[in-house]
């Protein structure tokens, strides 16, 4: 029998890159049901994605997989962190504040970072990791794609997280990271091979 994973987001991109990343697993991916919103409470990424996957887990009955992750600006010191999703109404908005809050500055380090939790469908937290990805945050954008993801530029891969392929992702990306961490604890926590 194939077990169910069911991933706590409501962020279809956030769902399809974590799918991705377990195709090679016999699994049965699923999304959180339809219009469950959890409020994300957490003072740190671990906190806020424990809260999800424990209420996703106790709510379905099966394995639930939550992450949270945000971007942390060095000139901002560290913002806007665990609030990146709550910046601003929407990507582009989220996107002005922040180039419009660096302004001119040379100091344009900053960091993807990711947290993922596993819960049982007991609805309590067994496996937690956490990723990071460092970089630099461009003055425009370059490509598009969800949250930061066009103003965030990754040395190792020469290219903005926009132009970044899924395997680039996986292997250097904050979320990729996590999930490499994970996985043997997944693999033996849900019997897989």
């Amino acid at each position: 029998m194939v077990s169910v994973l069911v991933i706590a987001s409501g962020n279809p991109h956030k769902v399809e890159e974590l799918r991705a990343m377990l195709e090679l697993v016999d699994l049965e991916v699923r999304q959180q049901p339809q219009g469950l919103e959890i409020e994300e409470t957490g003072s740190t990424y671990l906190e806020n994605a424990r809260l999800k996957a424990e209420t996703v887990a106790s709510l379905t009955g099966h394995w639930a997989l939550a992450d949270d992750s945000g971007i942390e600006v060095d000139a901002l010191n560290g913002a806007p962190g665990v609030f990146s999703a709550r910046y601003a109404p929407t990507d582009h908005e989220r996107i002005h504040r922040l180039l419009h809050e660096m302004g001119d500055t040379l100091y344009r380090g900053a960091s993807f970072r990711s947290a993922m939790v596993l819960a049982n469908p007991a609805g309590e937290s067994v496996l937690e990791a956490e990723g990071e990805c460092r970089g630099r945050i461009l003055r425009v954008p370059d490509g598009h794609g969800p949250g930061y993801d066009s103003i965030f530029h990754v040395r190792e891969a020469g290219c903005s997280y926009a132009r970044m392929g899924a395997h680039l992702k996986s292997k250097l990306g904050s979320r990729g990271k996590a999930a490499r961490a994970l996985a043997p604890g997944l693999k033996q926590l849900l019997g897989l091979r």
